[in-house]
This record gives structure tokens, sequence and C-alpha cells, in this order.
């Protein structure tokens, strides 16, 4: 109660303005949009302009003729229906290329949201619910784990399906330098391998990509031309991504990028969890496919480590001391027996007279000939 209470009659006639006021609300508001509506026009009721316009030399005089240019209405005739919005980001601990290759996503496609990084700690459930505070019905989160290895999530918010992949081989834009180019915002027409439809799994994944990648007809970010293509192909039980320019008519493709590749490994009933709809048993965590490259590694060094100490033990080993060798026989020739000669009189002895005489006449000889 106020101190100054209102006599009983100003009460009563303030009431009763307050009533005809909110009974007057309603039809004043259909008033208001009837009159915008009126003065707006619809898209395919729009008319074609007409522009005059003449050259800057001529004069402009009574008898100059000047240019009439027709001016077509907007190619666009529809309206914005399909309303998903795509949220991509990631969370903490990612590298460059990581973050480029969001980056490349978000101009590829008009109808994405960023957001800030997510911290480690906390649960995938979050997600759920920054999406919801973003007003996105589509999420492509990405995953950092010791800094080397990278997983994506892609899900349908709130209630899933969701998808979890190992991305391999990632290769940016700026990374490429590819020569194809293609408007920014431009609707992309999505190709997808046969063997999408040949099993269920991959038809849930077919119908996840169509909804995610899809730029929504009628976007006002989005540019009503198709001028490029995003292919998803099955190789090797995993999806590569590629991003192809049309430049002619007959449908000849130039890659722009970016491209990477997708091993699959869980598809989840809800978003960011729930019962496992399917498990690939062909992945192998990059833990377990460390572990062996290590255990390879390990297995030679230990081989050449054993080849080592059977050559040391081969040296050490004493060699064998051969008392006959046997050889020794091989050249062994049996010879006849002989008599020995016995010499029954003594050698002549010469006189040293004689020998003497005999060098002389040998040096004078060989003189008599050097000098003839």
């Amino acid at each position: 109660m106020s101190a100054f209470p209102l006599p009983v009659t100003c009460e009563r006639k303030m009431a009763a303005r307050g009533e005809k006021r909110a009974a007057e609300r309603p039809a004043q508001i259909k008033a208001k949009r009837a009159k915008l509506n009126r003065k707006k026009k619809s898209q395919t009721e729009r008319n074609t302009k007409t522009v005059t316009f003449s050259l800057e030399n001529e004069e402009t005089t009574e008898n100059s003729q000047t240019n009439i240019i027709s001016v077509p209405p907007p190619v666009s005739t529809g309206k914005w229906t399909n309303k998903e919005r795509v949220l991509v980001f990631s969370s903490r601990g990612i590298n460059f290329r990581t973050r480029h290759l969001m980056q490349d996503l978000r101009t590829m496609m008009p109808h994405s949201k960023a957001d800030t990084k997510m911290d480690r700690k906390d649960k995938l459930f979050v997600v759920n619910e920054v999406c919801e505070i973003k007003n996105c019905n589509k999420c492509i989160f990405f995953e950092a784990k010791k800094k080397q290895d990278l997983y994506m999530w892609i899900s349908n918010v709130p209630h899933g399906p969701s998808a979890k992949f190992l991305v391999q081989n990632v290769h940016t834009l700026a990374e490429l330098k590819m020569t194809g180019n293609c408007l920014k915002g431009s609707r992309p027409l999505l190709s997808f391998d046969p063997k999408f439809d040949t099993e269920p799994h991959y038809e849930l994944l077919k119908e996840l990509f169509t909804q995610i990648f899809s730029t929504p007809r009628y976007h006002p970010k989005s540019q009503p031309f198709v001028d490029h293509v995003l292919t998803f192909t099955i190789a090797d039980n995993r999806v590569w991504f590629r991003n192809y320019q049309i430049i002619e008519e007959d449908a000849s493709l130039v890659e722009i990028g970016p491209r990477f590749v997708l091993n699959l490994i869980k598809i989840f009933q809800g978003s960011f969890g729930g019962p496992t709809l399917y498990e690939n048993p062909h992945f192998e965590s990059p833990n377990t496919h460390r572990r062996m490259i290590r255990q390879n590694l390990a297995a030679r060094q230990t081989e050449r480590q054993m080849v080592k100490e059977i050559r040391k033990e081969k040296r050490k080993e004493e060699q064998e001391v051969l008392t006959q060798d046997v050889t020794d026989d091989v050249f062994a020739t049996p010879t006849e027996p002989k008599e020995p000669a016995v010499e029954l009189q003594p050698p002549e002895r010469q006189n040293k007279k004689l020998r003497l005489t005999e060098l002389k006449k040998r040096t004078l000889m060989k003189r008599k000939g050097v000098r003839s």
C-alpha cells in the first residue's frame, strides 16, 4: 500500500484502461504486419527494371538519344527453409595443420559456426550444450590426443547418431597450392562412392555427410552457383575426402583442397556417446601401431646383438692342433732304390802352380777377345 492511496474511482479507471489496451494489442499487431506485407513484394512478383543512360562525351539535348537497358529480377525466387547449422571447433592441444584444416572447412561451408577451444578435462557430453547455446543441430569436433593423434567426431545434435574417425594424411589449402579455385560460399555437389549403398553403416555415414557438408538452398551467406564437387571415396576400409572444381561443361575437374583420410572407429546411437551401433574390425589404434614398430626395431637390434655374440664365441674357441698334416703324402712318389757308389781310389790332387797358370791363360784370352 502506498502512503497516499488513490480514490476508488481512479483505480477503477486505470484498471479499465489497462484491460482496453490489452484487448486492442493483438489487433494493432495484425494491422502493423499487414501494412509491412503490403509494402514488401515477394521476389516472384518483382518485375524487370529499366535503366536509361547516355554517353559522357555527348551533350544532353532534347534530340539526343538515350539507351535503355532492362535489368532482370533476382535469380533466387525461394525461401530459406533448411535451417541446418554446423558447429566446427576443437579441443585444446591441436597443431597448426589441424587449425588450418578447421579454417578451410569453415570457409568451404557458409552454414558453419565457430567457437572457442574446449578444455580437455571436460567430457564430450558438454559439446551438446555448446551446440544448443550456438543454435546448431550438427557438429564437427576435432579431438587431439598426445599432440600427434587427431580424431574427428561428426554428430547429429542432440539425439544422435554420431561417428568417430581417426584423421590421417591431412593436407590443407595453403599447403597444397592447387590450381583449382571456387567462389566463397558456393553450393557444392556431393559425390559418393557406390560402396556407400552396399552396407548399412556406410549408408548411415552417407546420410550424416550429406546433412553436414551440403549447403542449404537459399542460405543468406551462400552463393546461387554450383562450381565445385566434394567426393567421398571408400578405399582400404577408409573414407577419402577430396574437393574438386568444375571448370567446364564437360565436367572436367581440377583439385582445390583440402584433402584428408577418415578411418572409421565406431558409430554411436547417441550424440557423442551411447550404445555402439558399429565397430570397425579393421581399425588399428595409433598406439598399437607405434608399439609394433618399436617391437620390430627391438627385434632387429636383438638379432644383431646375437650375431655379434656368436662371432665372439667362435673367435674364443681354441683351434685344434694338428699333429700330422693330411696333405703331407700328396706329392710323395716311390723312387727306385740305388746302390751307393764306392770309390776305391783316392781322387787326384792337382798342383797349385798348374792351377795358377791356367787361370792366367784364361784371363789373357778374355782380354784379347775384348780388345779384338
